[in-house]
């Protein structure tokens, strides 16, 4: 397992700092010559962060583990 110094951006979206190394791969770094001036923005967007993918509360759960089953109330009223 690996700690990752991540952007701001993905910190506030909840992003947890840790992967396991099965899911690291080594980093290339950008060919400006192929591609000037890329940022990394501009390969991938994350768009708006909205309340539509966040819990308000945890009702009920069930299982350990990665059985663990949640019944949530999303803040989206869903």
């Amino acid at each position: 397992t690996f700690r990752i110094d991540l952007p701001d951006e993905l910190k506030a979206r909840g992003i947890h700092p840790m992967f396991h190394a099965s899911l690291l791969r080594v980093h290339v770094p950008n060919d400006d010559r192929r591609f000037p001036s890329r940022l990394a923005y501009q390969v991938f967007d994350l768009g708006d962060k909205d309340d539509l993918s966040d819990v308000k509360e945890i009702m009920t759960h069930s299982g350990t583990g990665r059985d663990a089953l949640f019944k949530v109330v999303w803040k989206a009223g869903d």
